[in-house]
């Protein structure tokens, strides 16, 4: 940031921090959060005592940090908030997924015998919208007619505009009074149990095939799969996942040589179009049952092909960290009492998040909690999920960083070396703040390389 572009206070507050006597120890903090834009502020102490003996053997305390706390980072996966932790959940995410598809992790290699589909599951139309489409490396006109109706609100359905790749107008409805506001929303809410939904009739699709009893078929054949959500720019989310066949028990047993892939893919199709979720009747809206859209696409993973490994790995990883921004909402809770004119929304998505608030009103749709994820644009589900014999958890890769960590901190004498059998672990923690003060957001930019930290009331100012 340009120096005449500093608030007075900045600056005043980065000079005293360079000149604090403990600065040296600061600095280090900054560096473990690894950019964190937010880093949760901790006090607290850790004590290590003899089990037999009850003599104190090693105490840290954070009364002999820099202004008694403790930075840590803030772990979360929006790379709209913090592309730092962001960016260790995507990487996290892509040694998880991959691991499902090429081994390694505990998972054993041979996996990658095993039948195994990427899928993408989409939204049903609620009304045409702007899109981009590429044939031949060439730009298509959008919704081109020559004989196109006008709507009952006046407006010709038709868009002969090239959009390029960040036209706003793209996702918005060429007529907006004409979308189904409160479809795309509903379908939202109810996406998580359209899944679940797919994935019991995926499971019964192969206990009819093998001539087996949904009891039986766990004896022969484990689905296992990993899955991650992705909003379009029309504000609907479409599921991408990879599917895999496993002999019972997981991917270290293969599965019976009739659950083949083109045998998967089959039972996909089936799926999709067998289930559907039913939304009641209110006195506002009518009943309504929600599919998945007609667009589906079944692909197989080689590990030497275009779909890849790694190319699916990477694709899941980076929607992992994503959620509704490319749709022009907020990354945070919206109250009810808001002005919605008055926040930085666009368009499309204030009608969307309006439609929530609307819906939510109505005591048959309470269960769908629609207020409280109205910036979600009706979602609540969770962005990526797997079954619990694809792979390895994040809490495992995360324990491996823990152990890592800790190895390195008893080989340079920060902590003492314990038989864990012998010595009880005392910890005393509490929430003392998170972010940064103006001088030490510019001071930790700088020293970690990153753009500017979140300023946030609970930072080192409040020291």
């Amino acid at each position: 940031m340009p120096a005449t572009h500093m608030r007075p206070h900045a600056i005043a507050g980065m000079i005293t921090r360079l000149n604090d006597p403990h600065y040296a120890r600061w600095a280090a903090q900054i560096h473990r959060t690894k950019g964190c834009r937010q880093p949760i502020h901790l006090r607290g102490r850790i004590d290590h005592i003899d089990r037999a003996t009850g003599e104190l053997l090693h105490r840290y305390s954070t009364r002999h940090e820099p202004d008694g706390i403790l930075h840590l980072p803030c772990k979360t996966r929006r790379a709209s908030r913090c592309p730092a932790c962001a960016e260790t959940y995507r990487a996290d995410t892509y040694q998880l997924i991959r691991a499902g598809l090429a081994g390694g992790k505990g998972v054993p290699a041979t996996v990658t015998a095993h039948p195994c589909l990427f899928v993408t599951l989409t939204a049903p139309s609620f009304g045409i919208v702007h899109t981009r489409q590429e044939k031949d490396g060439k730009v298509l006109p959008c919704h081109a007619r020559r004989d196109a109706p006008t709507c009952p609100h006046g407006r010709v359905m038709s868009c002969t505009a090239r959009h390029g790749a960040d036209d706003p107008r793209l996702g918005e409805p060429l007529c907006p009074d004409c979308y189904d506001y409160a479809g795309s929303v509903l379908f939202n809410a109810v996406s998580p149990k359209l899944w679940q939904r797919f994935t019991d009739a995926l499971r019964r699709r192969f206990a009819k095939i093998a001539g087996l009893t949904l009891r039986e078929l766990r004896q022969h054949l484990t689905i296992s799969f990993a899955k991650v959500a992705e909003y379009q720019r029309r504000g609907v989310v479409h599921f991408h996942a990879v599917i895999r066949l496993d002999g019972p028990g997981g991917p270290a047993f293969p599965p019976p040589a009739w659950a083949t892939a083109e045998a998967l893919a089959e039972a996909v199709r089936h799926a999709v179009h067998a289930v559907s979720v039913t939304v009641p009747a209110s006195a506002d809206e009518p009943a309504r049952v929600l599919r998945w859209g007609t667009q589906l696409d079944i692909r197989p993973i080689t590990m030497d092909g275009d779909l890849s490994d790694q190319t699916v790995a990477g694709y899941i990883a980076k929607y992992a960290t994503k959620a509704a921004e490319c749709v022009g909402t907020l990354d945070r809770r919206i109250s009810p009492l808001a002005d919605l004119a008055a926040l930085p929304l666009r368009e499309h998505a204030r009608r969307l998040i309006a439609e929530c608030f609307r819906l939510g009103e109505l005591d048959e749709l309470a269960d769908l909690r629609l207020i409280h994820w109205a910036h979600m644009l009706g979602f609540r589900g969770h962005f990526s999920t797997r079954s619990r014999h694809y792979s390895i958890t994040l809490g495992d890769i995360r324990a491996d960083r823990t152990a890592f960590v800790r190895t390195e901190e008893i080989s340079t004498g920060r902590l003492p070396l314990f038989d864990e059998d012998t010595v009880l672990v005392i910890t005393e923690w509490e929430y003392a703040g998170k972010g940064y003060s103006a001088g030490d957001a510019l001071l930790a930019a700088a020293l970690t390389g990153t753009a500017l930290p979140a300023l946030t009331a609970g930072g080192s100012d409040a020291r």
